[in-house]
C-alpha cells in the first residue's frame, strides 16, 4: 500500500517507551505472559486459546498477508495503488479480496482506506463479503455451502459498496496524513522476521490439520501447543517493541510487513479468545441454548454475532452449522455481517469508520438471511 507523502513517521517521545518495548504495550505483553504461567484449570484455559489464536487465524493471516505483498515484490506492483486508481473496479477488487478465505485481503484494504487509497464503498464491500477464517472450516467441512456462501458475500459486498459510494455523503477519515505510524524504510528483513515465518510455517500445517479434523499432535517432532505458544509470544514481542500503530511502510520487505501486521491483529484476537471464552467458562455463556431459543430467530442472532470482532464467535456459528444445529439463513447472515479479524485494526485506525461500515453490511445481511429464512428454510441444511 502506498503511504501519502506527508504521512511521515511521528516522533516517540521518551515516555512512549520503557527500554526498547512501548510503555503502553509492555503490561499487555506481561499480562498474558502472567496468564499462561498460571497453574491448574484457569492456566490450561489460557494455554489452549492461545494456540487456538495462532493455530486458526495468525497463521492464515500471516499466509494471507505474504501472498499479497509478496505479489507485490514478484509482480512489481503496489496493491493501494492498484486500489487507488481502479475507479468503479474499486469495489470489485475489495470485494474480491474480502471473499478471499481468511482476513488478509479484507485487512489490506482496511489499511487502504486509512491511507486514503480507497472509500468508504471499498471498506464495506471488503466487509461485507468477507468471511473471516471461518471460510476455511466451511470449505473444509461443507464445500457444497462454500459453494454458495463465499460467492453470494461477494456479489452482496459488490452491491453494497456500490451503493454506499452513490449515496454516502459523510467523510470519515478527517484526514489522510498521519493515520498509520510508518515504519523505518530498513528494506531488509529482520532475523524476527524470520523466526516468526519460521513458527508460521509449521503453525500453518497444524491449523490446516485443524479444519480438516485431522488430530495432531506434534509438528516436525515439536508438540503443536509449544509450537504455537512460541509463535504466539514471538508475534506479542514484535508488537511490543513496534513502532507501528497497525499497518507497515511498503519500504520495508515482505516477511517484515507480515510479521508486523500478523502480531498487530494477533494481539487483539488473542484478547478476544480470552475475553469470550473466559465470559463462556465462567460467566454462564451458553450460545449453543441461545441460538436453539427461537427458531425465528436464529439468523438475527447469528447476525448479531457477527457483530462481534474477531473470528473465533464465527467460527462457532460455522461449527454449529457444519453440526446440523442451526439453519443456513443463519450461516449466510453471519457470513455478511461479520467482518472478521479485518475489523479489529479497522477499530484502531478509524472507529467512525469501522461502525459505520459495520452497519451498513447488516442490512444486505437481513435481507439476505430472512430471504432464505422464509423463501427457502431448507436449503442447504
Amino acid at each position: 500500500m502506498t503511504h501519502p507523502a506527508e504521512a511521515a513517521p511521528a516522533p516517540f517521545a521518551a515516555r512512549d517507551w520503557i527500554g526498547p518495548f512501548r510503555a503502553r504495550r509492555l503490561p499487555v505483553l506481561v499480562a498474558l505472559i502472567a496468564l499462561s504461567a498460571m497453574p491448574g484449570e484457569f492456566g490450561a484455559l489460557t494455554r489452549a486459546l492461545m494456540r487456538d489464536a495462532y493455530v486458526q487465524v495468525a497463521v492464515f493471516v500471516a499466509a494471507t498477508l505474504l501472498l499479497f505483498y509478496g505479489a507485490e515484490i514478484l509482480f512489481r506492483f503496489d496493491i493501494g495503488a492498484v486500489l487507488r486508481r481502479a475507479g468503479r473496479w474499486q469495489v470489485p477488487i475489495a470485494a474480491l479480496m474480502g471473499a478471499t478465505p481468511g482476513c488478509g485481503g479484507a485487512v489490506v484494504v482496511v489499511a487502504a482506506y486509512s491511507s486514503g487509497n480507497v472509500g468508504l464503498g471499498a471498506v464495506v464491500a471488503t466487509l461485507t463479503a468477507t468471511m473471516g477464517d471461518a471460510a476455511f472450516l466451511l470449505i473444509a467441512t461443507r464445500p457444497d455451502a462454500a459453494a454458495v456462501v463465499l460467492p453470494l458475500s461477494f456479489a452482496v459486498g459488490i452491491v453494497s459498496g456500490w451503493l454506499v459510494d452513490r449515496f454516502n455523503r459523510v467523510e470519515f477519515r478527517a484526514s489522510t496524513a498521519g493515520q498509520c505510524e510508518l515504519a523505518p524504510r530498513i528494506g531488509r528483513t529482520r532475523p524476527q522476521d524470520i523466526a516468526y515465518l519460521a513458527l508460521a510455517v509449521p503453525g500453518l500445517v497444524a491449523g490446516i490439520a485443524q479444519i480438516g479434523q485431522i488430530s495432531l499432535d506434534n509438528v516436525l517432532g515439536v508438540p503443536v501447543m509449544w509450537l504455537a505458544l512460541a509463535g504466539a509470544f514471538l508475534g506479542l514481542l514484535i508488537w511490543a517493541t513496534s513502532p507501528l500503530q497497525a499497518m507497515t511502510n511498503p519500504g520495508d520487505g515482505p516477511l517484515t510487513r507480515m510479521a508486523e501486521e500478523t502480531s498487530f491483529i494477533a494481539v487483539w484476537v488473542i484478547g478476544a479468545y480470552l475475553a469470550y471464552d473466559y465470559v463462556a467458562t465462567y460467566g454462564g455463556l451458553d450460545l449453543d441454548a441461545a441460538f436453539q431459543a427461537v427458531a425465528p430467530l436464529l439468523p438475527l442472532i447469528a447476525i448479531a454475532v457477527g457483530f462481534i470482532p474477531g473470528c473465533g464467535p464465527q467460527v462457532l456459528v460455522c461449527t454449529l452449522y457444519v453440526n446440523g444445529l442451526i439453519p443456513f439463513a443463519a450461516l449466510i447472515g453471519n457470513a455478511i455481517s461479520n467482518d472478521g479479524d479485518a475489523l479489529f485494526p479497522a477499530i484502531a485506525l478509524n472507529p467512525k469508520a469501522a461502525v459505520v461500515a459495520t452497519v451498513y453490511s447488516a442490512i444486505p445481511a437481513l435481507i439476505v438471511a430472512y430471504g432464505f429464512h422464509f423463501l427457502a428454510p431448507g436449503f442447504l441444511n
